[in-house]
């Protein structure tokens, strides 16, 4: 059974810095992608999450505009684990972060953490 379980997150000031973590478990996690999205709370009904950071199972990463150069993505063995680092938080920052991933042709997310950045 796959399993993706974040932790991190929290309430912190702009300029600030947070670190969300993801352990996955249940697959063979070098061979997957992993996808950090998020979703700012009271966004219309279907609206898709965004992407916000990606890095793939060779370890190639990919950023969204708004986070290049203040969010790292990276993949640690051998604890199954994808981190985002993120620094100098802003406040459009806020919202809720899910790690995901593709196994077997599925669709896995985490159970989202919060981010709260206040001005």
């Amino acid at each position: 059974q796959v399993r993706l379980v974040q932790s991190g997150g929290g309430v912190v000031q702009a300029g600030g810095s947070l670190r969300l973590s993801c352990a996955a478990s249940g697959l063979v996690f070098y061979m997957v992608n992993m996808t950090w999205y998020r979703q700012t709370p009271g966004q219309a009904p279907g609206k898709q999450r965004e992407l916000v950071a990606a890095i793939s199972s060779g370890g190639t990463t990919t950023y969204a505009d708004a986070v290049k150069g203040r969010f790292t993505i990276s993949r640690h063995y051998p604890q199954n684990t994808v981190t985002l680092q993120m620094n100098s938080l802003k406040v459009e920052d806020t919202a809720d972060y899910y790690c995901q991933t593709k196994w077997k042709q599925k669709d896995f997310w985490g159970q989202g953490t919060q981010v709260t950045v206040s001005p």
